[in-house]
């Protein structure tokens, strides 16, 4: 299982399943990340965290921890 954290800075990717549950899922899936949008990952932060992504023509920034629930190919 890939998930967005594992996806290299520049690469797309795109979202197979989200993990999780309840307020956190529901949180992702208000950001726009759904089921079969790609995903581009633009660049990571010094230390790892946040990594900054373009999903459906905007920029959002997004946890590791975060990254780790969603299921990308």
């Amino acid at each position: 299982m890939n998930t967005l954290k594992q996806v290299k800075v520049g690469d797309n990717a795109t979202v197979v399943k989200l993990h999780g549950e309840g307020a956190v899922k529901r949180r992702i899936m208000d950001m726009g990340i759904t089921k079969g949008v790609e995903v581009h990952v633009r660049k990571v932060a010094p230390l790892g965290d946040p990594i900054e992504i373009n999903v459906r023509g905007y920029e959002l920034s997004i946890r590791k921890s975060d990254a780790e629930m969603i299921e990308v190919s």
